[in-house]
């Protein structure tokens, strides 16, 4: 098969009409890939003969043998190399790439820190580099800019400072853990990979950004594994990074932003989207977005939900069933639809494994979308030096992870040392930070840090 250069293995397949990328363990029943950006284990494969590739993220090479797995994978037919390990020592680490990432980074390596900035996709920009809408809000947020603009003006930026030497970028990488380091210090281990080679790093830090962005939710429904079952995300990184079709007819689950964004970005790429549903009797997203929807004829039926997707190795079509006022199915409602894609946009999760590893003190806020770590105005979590920012924080916008990553990179600098002109920003950032919440829609966010902020203050009494 063939494919083209920058393509991700799965993108490849999926350009060649291949959904079906594993099988489940008990049942061995077809599944594809679900998240796309590396987390979730629906992509794994057979790659070179080493198993659990994570083929959505993994780079497509001249040449490469690519492999669906028999359920528990066989011993690596790869020759193991060793190699030693390469350490590297760094005021601040950055764990992610993405918004909030580059932001905190940029801004702690302009106060004359040394940084270390990992991301384990081939590229910068997280969720940034597959948002082809234009910002809302005012100047300061970028307003009237596409997200992939803002990326690659983010880029810039942070080529500017490599040249200073204050920046380090270590992308195709994973931060595999963390450990106890000497007196004041943090350690990792971090996987480089190249091509289908790795090299250990050990990486000492004296204080660590975690922006490791958010996870897509699933919903319980039978067929929820079917090859054709995306979350939004994915939806996004085939159309907008590797332009490649997902179907040619979506049912749409979730109107909140992304739900009523990615199906317009489907529209604009020439794919039917049949319908969106939404279990809540409201539309969540902005009715700008809706407007779009409609004036293409695209209906929005809340109260309603998916409870079934069919088909023999993928999706054939679904059943949607009407919802009364306490959520409940509403009996002779079902309706079967046909179509060959579901694009789930029913919110995220925010990603803090690493976070757990460190010990730092998390409580379940539902604002904030699961578990997320209690931290202060400064970003700081409970763990002194390890600071948290964008939707590992809880759940938002770009727009927020973007100014919450300058709170922690400047509060990162702050408790090293590095002060020049680091006290005036923070404040002028937390004033941002405020605007950015203020208004409706800023509500939840709102709720979500003051329950924080008590959850905090209840633990140091």
């Amino acid at each position: 098969m063939d494919g083209l250069k920058g393509d991700s293995i799965a993108s490849a397949l999926h350009a060649q009409g291949i959904k079906t990328l594993t099988k489940s363990l008990r049942y061995d029943l077809p599944r594809g890939f679900f998240c796309g950006i590396g987390k979730c284990s629906s992509c794994l494969m057979r790659v070179n003969g080493i198993p659990n590739i994570r083929t959505c993220i993994a780079p497509l090479l001249e040449g490469v043998k690519v492999e669906i797995q028999d359920k528990l994978p066989d011993i690596p037919d790869a020759k193991f190399q060793s190699k030693p390990k390469k350490i590297v020592s760094v005021d601040i680490l950055v764990v992610g790439a993405g918004p909030a990432g580059l932001s905190a980074a940029i801004e702690a390596a302009k106060q004359g820190t040394k940084v270390l900035i990992a991301d384990e996709n081939l590229q910068i920009g997280g969720q940034l580099i597959k948002q082809t809408h234009k910002f809302f809000g005012s100047k300061y947020e970028k307003a009237g800019t596409r997200g992939i603009q803002i990326a690659v003006d983010l880029e810039k930026e942070l080529k500017e400072l490599e040249k200073s030497g204050n920046i380090d970028l270590m992308l195709n990488s994973t931060v595999i853990g963390c450990y106890e380091g000497k007196k004041g210090k943090h350690k990792f281990a971090i996987i480089k990979r190249k091509n289908y080679d790795s090299i250990l790093y050990e990486v000492e830090s004296r204080t660590v950004v975690i922006a490791t962005g958010a996870m897509e939710n699933m919903l319980l429904f039978t067929g929820n594994d079917l090859p054709g079952v995306y979350g939004a995300g994915a939806v996004q990184t085939l159309m907008n990074v590797f332009g490649v079709k997902p179907g040619n007819k979506v049912i749409m689950v979730g109107a909140g932003n992304v739900g009523l964004i990615v199906s317009y970005q489907l529209l604009q790429a020439g794919i039917i989207v049949d319908r969106v549903v939404e279990a809540a009797p409201i539309i969540g997203g902005y009715h700008v977005h809706a407007a779009k929807l409609r004036r293409y004829g695209v209906p929005i039926l809340t109260s309603h939900s998916i409870i079934e997707a069919y088909g023999k190795d993928k999706v054939e079509g679904v059943v949607i069933v009407k919802l009364d006022k306490n959520w409940q199915p509403i009996k002779g409602s079902k309706e079967k639809v046909a179509c060959d894609t579901v694009c789930l946009a029913v919110g995220l999760t925010p990603s803090t494994r690493l976070l757990y590893q460190f010990g730092v003190n998390m409580e379940f806020v539902p604002e904030a979308g699961g578990f997320v770590a209690l931290h202060d105005d400064s970003m700081q979590t409970t763990v002194k030096g390890v600071f948290v920012a964008g939707d590992s924080s809880g759940i938002e916008e770009a727009s927020t992870a973007m100014v919450e990553g300058k709170i922690a990179g400047v509060s990162a600098s702050l408790l090293l040392g590095f002060n020049k002109n680091a006290k005036d920003l923070k404040k002028q950032y937390k004033k941002e930070l405020d605007r950015l919440r203020a208004g409706p829609f800023g509500e939840k966010p709102r709720i979500a840090k003051r329950k924080i902020d008590k959850l905090l203050e209840k633990k140091n009494a």
